[in-house]
């Protein structure tokens, strides 16, 4: 429990990377980025390893032509898939610092990714917790959650993401990290 305790009680602008153990299909081998948590109001974020491989421009109309076209898209999770979010993030290396940028509209999206050289993605749908929700699924072990510590949006995409994650949070996940999603594929 070393990753709880280096977190605050506020989990916002964090990941949680799912537990080898998650079952849950929503969920199973994902990467969450945690946009707004509280205890009492719950928490909302967005998977960020489950690419649609479509980009903006070929989902919308409106930004078929747009600055916005080739903007990837990604399953954001199983709540509201019908609505698209738009979610940029600047990471600093000079200052270590994540800046994260939730639910914004087109113009700002745009205007990030041109000036700031900020990663924008979009999302369908996204991931949500009810209060008190998300700290249950911790006390079980369902998440590890963990502090965004450097550039990531470089990573591959899909579970390789979440293998490269999880190798990061210790040596005892090396066994889970390597095992077919199918045990009896071993």
């Amino acid at each position: 429990m070393e990753n709880l305790e280096n977190l605050a009680e506020n989990y916002s602008g964090s990941l949680l990377i799912s537990h080898p153990t998650m079952l849950d299909p929503n969920f199973k081998r994902t990467v969450v980025l945690l946009s707004a948590h509280s205890k009492e109001d719950g928490a909302l974020g967005v998977i960020l390893n489950r690419p649609l491989g479509k980009c903006l421009g070929e989902l919308e109309e409106k930004f078929a032509f747009g600055p916005l076209a080739q903007i990837p898209i990604y399953g954001g999770g199983p709540v509201s898939t019908d609505q698209v979010l738009l979610v940029a993030w600047i990471w600093s290396d000079a200052e270590s610092v994540f800046k994260l940028f939730f639910g914004i509209d087109p113009d700002r999206a745009a205007e990030l990714a041109e000036s700031s050289g900020a990663t924008v993605r979009a999302y369908q749908g996204y991931s949500g917790w009810s209060g008190g929700q998300l700290e249950e699924e911790l006390e079980q072990n369902a998440w590890i959650p963990t502090q965004v510590k450097a550039r990531f949006e470089d990573e591959v995409d899909g579970v390789q993401i979440w293998k490269n994650f999880l190798l990061g949070q210790g040596s005892q996940y090396q066994l889970d990290a390597g095992a077919p999603e199918d045990p009896s594929q071993n």
